[in-house]
C-alpha cells in the first residue's frame, strides 16, 4: 500500500498564543539595543552556516553569548546550527531557550511549529503556527508553511486562502503558484497543476518536493520516462524514501522496464522488511517477463500479509556507512554486534534523533524492546514520521500494549489525515476489534486517497460491508475486488 501521545507541547502553543506581547516587546528593545557587534557576529554565524563551515559558525556563536546571553536571535541561530550538525535534540531545547527569553519571536515559533508537525502532525502544529503568523502576520515563510500545513491536515479551503494571504503579502513568491499546484493535484486537476509547478520554477531549481510533485504529475499525465528520470535524482539526493522508491519502481515498470524493476529493487523486495507495494511492484515486473515462479512468492507476500510494522533492517544502497553497518550486522543475524555499532554512535551523536532510532532498531533487533521504546520516543521528540510511527506501534504490540499501539496509530492517522497506509493500519486494528462502521469510513478514506485499488484495502472493505449488511455495497467491491485481484500464480 502505496501518534502523538504527548500534549504537553500543545498546550504550551495555546499558552505562547494567548499570552501579551510585553516580553517580546522588551526582547524586540533588547535587540535594538544591543551592540552592533552582537548583530555583526550572528550575520558571520549566518554565512558560515550557509557555507557548511559548522565549527566557525560556532566560534561566532560562542563569541556573541559572551556579549548578549539572552538574545532570543542567538538562541534561535544556535538551534539551526545544532539542527544542521545533527543535534535535532537539543535544537529544540536552544528553540525553546528562544521562546522563553521572548515567547512572540517569530522565527522561534515557526522553527518550533515545523518540528510540532514532524514529530506530532499537521493538526497539532496549527496552534503554533497561528501564534507565529501572530506574532508576523506577513512573515512569507510562516504563511506559506502554514498553508503547507492546512493542507495536510485536510483543510483544503483554509489552505488556499492562506496561499491568497501570501501572495498578497509577497507578490511574486514562487511558493504561491507551488502550493496551488498541489491543491490542483491533490483534485486531479494535473494539467492545471503542472501549469502553476512550471510558473513557480522550483522543480527546474531542484527543490525536493516540488521534484517530486513534478514526478507525481507526469506519472498522471502518461509521461513514465520523464516521471522515472526526476525520481532516479531524488533517490540518489534521499536514499532513504521509500516514497520515492516505491514511485519510481511504479514509473519503470509502466513505462515497460521490467528488467530494471527487477535489477535495481529485486534485491530489496526479497528482505523482509519489504512493502507491499513494492513487492507487488516486482512481482509483476518478473510475471510480465513470464517468470512465474519468481512472482508467485512475491505476491503471496504482498496480498497474503505477513507481520505488519516488524522492524527488518535491511542494507541498502546509498545509505550512510554507519548505518549501512548496523543495518548488515542485524541482517546478518549478528544482533549483538550490530547494537555495540549502534551504541557506540549514540555515545558519539548523543542529540541525533536519526542515531535514536537506529540505536532503537538495533535494540529491537536484539530482543531488548522496553530499551527500543525508549529510544525510539527521544526520536519522537523530534520527528516522528509513518515508518517510525508503524515500528513502535509492532513494539507496542511486542511488549504487550496493544492500548498504546491504537493510540499512537489513532493520533498518527489524525494528524496525518493524507496518509492512506496509517488510515489502513488503523483500519486492520479496529476491525480486529469489530468496529465494522469505524473502520469503513477509515478505508473509504484511505480509497479517496489513491489507495482503492489495493485487493488488501478491497477485500477488508468487503467484509466490512458485509458484517454491516450493506447489500449493495458489497456487491459492489466484489465486483471491484474481482477485477483488481491478481491470477493465482503457481511455480512451475
Amino acid at each position: 500500500m502505496i501518534s502523538r501521545p504527548r500534549a504537553f507541547p500543545v498546550l504550551v502553543a495555546l499558552a505562547l498564543a494567548g499570552c501579551s506581547a510585553d516580553a517580546g516587546e522588551d526582547a524586540a528593545a533588547r535587540l535594538a539595543a544591543a551592540d552592533p557587534a552582537v548583530r555583526r557576529l550572528l550575520a558571520d554565524a549566518d554565512a558560515a552556516m550557509a557555507a557548511g563551515a559548522l565549527a566557525e559558525a560556532g566560534v561566532k556563536l560562542d563569541e556573541a553569548r559572551a556579549l548578549a546571553p539572552d538574545s532570543p536571535d542567538l538562541w534561535l541561530a544556535i538551534a539551526r546550527l545544532r539542527l544542521r550538525g545533527g543535534e535535532h535534540l537539543t535544537a529544540i531545547e536552544a528553540a525553546d531557550r528562544a521562546l522563553a527569553i521572548a515567547p512572540d519571536h517569530a522565527p522561534a515559533l515557526l522553527l518550533r511549529a515545523l518540528t510540532v508537525r514532524d514529530a506530532h502532525g499537521a493538526a497539532e502544529a496549527l496552534v503554533w503556527f497561528e501564534a507565529a503568523r501572530k506574532a508576523d502576520p506577513d512573515n512569507p515563510d510562516i504563511l506559506a508553511e502554514y498553508a503547507a500545513t492546512l493542507g495536510d491536515s485536510g483543510a483544503a479551503g483554509a489552505m488556499l486562502s492562506m496561499v491568497r494571504d501570501l501572495a498578497e503579502a509577497v507578490p511574486g513568491d514562487p511558493r504561491v503558484s507551488y502550493l496551488q499546484a498541489v491543491l490542483a493535484a491533490r483534485g486531479g486537476k494535473f494539467t492545471i497543476a503542472r501549469s502553476l509547478l512550471s510558473r513557480s520554477g522550483m522543480a527546474t531549481r531542484g527543490v525536493p518536493a516540488a521534484l517530486l510533485l513534478d514526478a507525481v504529475i507526469s506519472l498522471e499525465e502518461g509521461n513514465v520516462d520523464s516521471a522515472a528520470a526526476t525520481l532516479e535524482g531524488l533517490a540518489a539526493r534521499q536514499p532513504g524514501n521509500a516514497r520515492v522508491r516505491e514511485l519510481l519502481a511504479r514509473a519503470l515498470l509502466v513505462g515497460g522496464r521490467e528488467a530494471e524493476v527487477i535489477a535495481r529493487f529485486g534485491a530489496e523486495a526479497e528482505g523482509a522488511d519489504a512493502s507491499a507495494y513494492l513487492l507487488m511492484l516486482v512481482a509483476r515486473a518478473h510475471e510480465r517477463l513470464g517468470d512465474r515462479a519468481a512472482a508467485a512468492p512475491l505476491l503471496a507476500r504482498a496480498y497474503g500479509g505477513g507481520t505488519p510494522g516488524a522492524v527488518v533492517l535491511s542494507a541498502r544502497e546509498g545509505l550512510p556507512p554507519a548505518t549501512a553497518g548496523v543495518r548488515a550486522a542485524l541482517a546478518a543475524g549478528k544482533a549483538p554486534a550490530g547494537r555495540d555499532q549502534a551504541l557506540a554512535l549514540r555515545r558519539r551523536f548523543p542529540a541525533s534523533a536519526d542515531v535514536a532510532v537506529l540505536v532503537g532498531d538495533a535494540l529491537l533487533g536484539a530482543g531488548d524492546v522496553r530499551a527500543a521504546l525508549a529510544d525510539y520516543a527521544r526520536a519522537s521528540r523530534y520527528r516522528r514520521p509513518w515508518p517510525l510511527t508503524r515500528k513502535v506501534a509492532w513494539t507496542f504490540d511486542r511488549a504487550g500494549d496493544s492500548a498504546a499501539a491504537d493510540h499512537l496509530l489513532a493520533r498518527h492517522a489524525g494528524g496525518e489525515r493524507s496518509n492512506a497506509s496509517a488510515l489502513v493500519a488503523l483500519a486492520e486494528r479496529r476491525a480486529a476489534r469489530g468496529d465494522w462502521q469505524r473502520t469503513a469510513l477509515l478505508l473509504d478514506h484511505a480509497a479517496v486517497l489513491g489507495a482503492g485499488h489495493d485487493p488488501a484495502l478491497l477485500g477488508l472493505r468487503l467484509r466490512a460491508a458485509r458484517e454491516e449488511k450493506a447489500t449493495e455495497d458489497e456487491q459492489r467491491l466484489a465486483a471491484t475486488l474481482a477485477e483488481v485481484r491478481p491470477t493465482p500464480l503457481a511455480p512451475r
